[in-house]
């Protein structure tokens, strides 16, 4: 289990009010998932993990319990970064964290697609 980062309470209870921890972290499962699904992404939007978590420009309701697609616009980079977000509640196991289920570049249309067809919880002022 790897360490990425903490998530402003205050952007994430849009996803849960129940949030335990503000710790995120990713597992080697996880990380070998999203080699394996998104194999040209991982290099580049791992090393923009902490900034898309403490500053997303949107936050849309996924269909699983507690979880968000988080999704920040990497301007220096001219790339789109999404990412699956598992929030802890006080109904999950103790000893469990927030966790990044995957993460991948997204298209300027895909995200334009999901602005006019999801439910947007967050906004970036």
């Amino acid at each position: 289990m790897h360490r990425v980062g903490k998530i402003n309470r205050e952007i994430y209870k849009c996803i849960t009010e129940d949030i335990v921890t503000d710790e995120v972290v990713i597992t080697d499962e996880r990380i070998a998932h999203i080699k394996e699904r998104h194999p040209n992404d991982f290099d580049e939007v791992v090393s923009e993990l902490r900034n898309v978590l403490w500053s997303p420009d949107y936050i849309i309701r996924d269909s699983k319990f507690a979880t968000g697609l988080v999704i920040k616009r990497i301007i220096s980079k001219d790339r789109i970064v999404q990412m699956v977000l598992r929030i802890h509640t006080s109904i999950d196991a103790t000893g469990y964290k927030n966790s990044i289920i995957s993460c991948w570049e997204i298209s300027e249309g895909r995200l334009r697609n999901y602005l006019r067809n999801k439910e947007i919880l967050y906004k970036r002022e």
